[in-house]
C-alpha cells in the first residue's frame, strides 16, 4: 500500500469521527432544546453537515466510482430532504397549535384570508 493510501485513510477515518461528533450535537440538541423550532434546526443542520462529513469519510475510505456515485445521491438526496422535512414538521406543529404563544416574535400566518388554524 502506497502512502498516499495511508494518508487517505487516516484522513477518511479522522472524518468519520468528526462527522459522528458533529451528528451527536445535533442529537443532544434534539433532546434539550425547548420547542419545535429550535429543534428542527438541530435536526437538519448539524445533521445534514455531519453527514456530508461522514459521507466524505467513507469516499476516502473505498474510493471507486461505482462508491463514489451512490455516495454522491446519497448526499444530494440528503441536502434536497432535510430541510423540507423540517419545515413540513414546523408548518404542522404551527397549524395544529403545538406551538406557545411566546414562541414566536411576530407571527405572519395568523391574520389573513387564508387562516385555517383551528
Amino acid at each position: 500500500m502506497t502512502d498516499w493510501h495511508q494518508a487517505a485513510d487516516l484522513a477518511g477515518s479522522a472524518l468519520l469521527f468528526a462527522g459522528a461528533a458533529i451528528c451527536l450535537t445535533g442529537v443532544i440538541g434534539l433532546v434539550r432544546l425547548p420547542d419545535v423550532f429550535t429543534r428542527g434546526y438541530a435536526a437538519t443542520n448539524p445533521q445534514t453537515f455531519g453527514m456530508l462529513v461522514l459521507l466524505a469519510g467513507v469516499a476516502l475510505r473505498l474510493r471507486s466510482g461505482v462508491d463514489l456515485g451512490t455516495l454522491a445521491l446519497v448526499a444530494f438526496f440528503q441536502l434536497l430532504t432535510s430541510a423540507v422535512a423540517a419545515h413540513l414538521v414546523a408548518r404542522a406543529a404551527y397549524r395544529t397549535g403545538q406551538l406557545g404563544e411566546c414562541a414566536l416574535l411576530l407571527d405572519e400566518l395568523s391574520e389573513g384570508p387564508n387562516d385555517d388554524r383551528p
